[in-house]
């Protein structure tokens, strides 16, 4: 039978149906063994009406909107191509050269070791020990979940903590995949040989041997650690803050005190190692190293043997008050230098250097009487009669009065239903500003400050401007992190805080240091030293030089905040009156050392049912003063009893040993 796939005549094929038409004809159909390919599909031979040939042809009819939407879908995944490929070749082509770079070689920063700290006199203050640390390198742990789940086991049965504290610790610093991250520190030797062996296994572990701080005299001297302050672990926090790029998540570094204040300088600046490293992350070899240039020395102004001594007599004045709470503060007037600074209750700084346990940093915190709070600088407090030295100065300044103005002291004042009572019942008697000083007066000083019958006051506005002159309010700028402002009320403050306006009482409570007057124990020392030294109001300070690795000393000299605060003449009438306290007034007690002291005390009420606040601030000599010496304890009852003595006590040791 013939095949009808070869037949010649159209006609032999039969009809083949579509849409109900005759199909056509086959144009060309060319036979390969038993396969045939049809070359061209269709040739229709319908005409028009017309006659004319039509071609038709079997396919799927796309619309003009299908056919436009898929160009310009074309289009934009070109152009996104495009500016995929013009983003990563130019604008983030250091980022991909440096990532492939990092591929085969890494950088690895090679800390040096931190700088010492001395006090004046030449003691080290802090000393670096050797220590062990535990690092991962995200980056480097093994892609596969399980195995990165056994190497971070094994890590944690080392250290002794639990897989979750080290992924904790990597997620705090996930965005930086490719830095090492401090695991845990302080590592025992065997610690250390286990990890060193681990570290074969998994190249994203590590073991740095560094150093760390060990605190001199802390635990004795426990003050030094409000000043010394401690280094401590980086957090992601602080690297937040660090705009400079300067440290990175493997870092220790200052956390309080002058660690903080000056870690920059302590730091130094780091080395650079960079090694080539296998697909594992292994070391293969070095390629480059830079060495690191070590920080500077500090030289404290502090010295450690009047800090001890500080510290001594203010504890004692605490224990016979049954108080936990108060401060120190000498300085040298000249100069602004701060030669002891005490807070008390303190802590031992080598807790956290070593890393605190957590029951030991809840015991700190959890105390109500914060031992980590660094008061003689920033804890703000009644003045009290301390304050009048200000209101005095001022009052002498704007000649409100004169070294000879006299009022009576019959033991207060009444205003209208008001009265306003001097501490001493019965009064003081005939009294100017020099007796006023002495004896701590408060109708002297509720007359010059708020004024009576047709006498004219300074007013609440004037007291303002000279306690700013004096350097409060504000922070004088110590070099020691969170120093306090203290507060200076005003009329407008009252009458959006408290909904009252301003009453001659409060005027007269301003002059005395009451109401609401707030001030640092810093601030007062201050005021004393600059009426010590004439009326130059200097800033305070800690550092006295830098010591760099080649011998240089860089010296910090005093730095001015007011020349002169107040006529020098108004100074003098002040220190008469504080010269006058010790001699034949409330500071009679210190009337026996073998120097010349000049005082004023102060009792500061705060709460009706709490003992007040006991003040006693001074300098010595009277004629050439070397030291100002601020003694605060807090509840501590009058300011010349139990804070006197610690005075004293300072100053007998000083004048006799300095």
């Amino acid at each position: 039978m013939k095949d009808p796939l070869l037949s010649e005549s159209p006609n032999d094929l039969g009809p083949f149906p579509l849409d109900g038409q005759a199909f056509g004809t086959f144009s060309r159909i060319e036979s390969f063994e038993k396969n045939a390919v049809i070359e061209d599909a269709y040739t229709g031979d319908n005409t028009t009406d017309a006659g004319d040939v039509r071609t038709e042809y079997i396919g799927l009819a796309v619309g003009t909107v299908k056919r436009n939407t898929f160009f310009i879908a074309l289009i934009c995944l070109l152009f996104a191509i495009v500016l995929r490929a013009w983003q990563m070749q130019i604008m983030q082509h250091a980022r991909y050269v440096r990532q492939a770079e990092e591929n085969r070689s890494r950088t690895i920063l090679v800390p040096v070791e931190r700088s010492i700290i001395y006090d004046r006199n030449g003691a080290p203050l802090v000393r670096n020990v050797p220590n062990f640390t535990a690092t991962l390198i995200t980056d480097d742990l093994p892609k596969n979940s399980r195995e990165r789940i056994a190497a971070i086991g094994r890590l944690a049965e080392i250290l002794d903590i639990t897989p979750i504290d080290i992924e904790t610790k990597l997620a705090e610093f996930a965005q930086y995949p490719s830095s090492a991250v401090a695991i845990a520190e302080n590592l025992t030797h065997e610690q250390a040989v286990q990890i060193r062996v681990e570290s074969a296994r998994t190249p994203a572990v590590a073991l740095h041997i560094t150093t760390r701080r060990e605190y001199l005299g802390t635990d004795t001297t426990e003050s030094l650690s409000h000043v010394l302050g401690f280094e401590g672990r980086i957090t992601k926090s602080d690297l937040e803050q660090d705009h400079t790029g300067t440290y990175v998540p493997s870092d220790l570094i200052g956390k309080t005190g002058i660690e903080r204040e000056y870690d920059t300088i302590l730091r130094g600046t780091y080395g650079h190692t960079r090694v080539e490293v296998d697909a594992h992350g292994r070391e293969k070899s070095v390629i480059a190293e830079e060495p690191g240039r070590p920080g500077h020395d500090l030289v404290l102004s502090l010295d450690l043997d009047l800090q001890k001594q500080a510290e001594l007599a203010l504890r004692d004045a605490l224990r016979s008050t049954g108080q936990k709470r108060g401060s120190v503060i000498i300085t040298k007037p000249t100069t602004g230098e701060i030669l002891a600074l005490v807070s008390e209750p303190a802590f031992d700084a080598n807790l956290f250097a070593k890393g605190i346990s957590s029951k030991d940093y809840r015991n700190l915190t959890e105390d109500p009487n914060h031992p980590l709070f660094p008061r003689a600088i920033a804890a703000s407090l009644p003045a009290g009669s301390v304050f009048k030295m200000v209101v005095a100065a001022a009052a002498l300044q704007e000649h409100v009065i004169t070294p000879t103005t006299s009022f009576l002291s019959v033991g207060g004042i009444h205003v209208g239903q008001w009265f306003f009572p001097d501490w001493k019942a019965g009064g003081h008697g005939i009294t100017n500003v020099t007796k006023a000083l002495a004896e701590s007066v408060n109708t002297f000083f509720y007359i010059i400050g708020g004024g009576l019958d047709s006498f004219q006051g300074l007013g609440v506005e004037r007291i303002t401007v000279y306690a700013k002159k004096f350097g409060l309010g504000s922070t004088l700028g110590i070099d020691l992190p969170v120093e306090g402002t203290g507060f200076l009320p005003t009329k407008q403050w009252k009458e959006q805080t408290k909904g009252e306006k301003w009453y001659i009482g409060d005027t007269y409570h301003f002059a005395i240091g009451q109401g609401d007057l707030l001030v640092t124990p810093l601030q007062i020392n201050s005021v004393t030293a600059t009426i010590a030294n004439g009326g130059t109001l200097i800033q305070p300070h800690i550092l006295s030089a830098e010591t760099a690795d080649d011998g240089t000393r860089i010296t910090h000299p005093p730095v001015v905040l007011n020349p002169q605060v107040v006529e020098k003449s108004a100074i003098e009438e002040v220190r008469k009156g504080m010269r006058a306290a010790v001699v034949s007034g409330v500071a009679r007690s210190l009337s026996d050392l073998p120097v010349a002291v000049a005082a004023k005390t102060g009792t500061a009420q705060w709460k009706t049912n709490a003992p007040t606040h006991a003040w006693f601030t001074s300098f010595a000599p009277y004629d050439n003063p070397q030291i100002a010496v601020t003694v605060m304890v807090e509840e501590g009852g009058q300011g010349s009893s139990f804070p006197a003595q610690a005075a004293k006590r300072i100053y007998a040791w000083y004048f006799s040993k300095r």
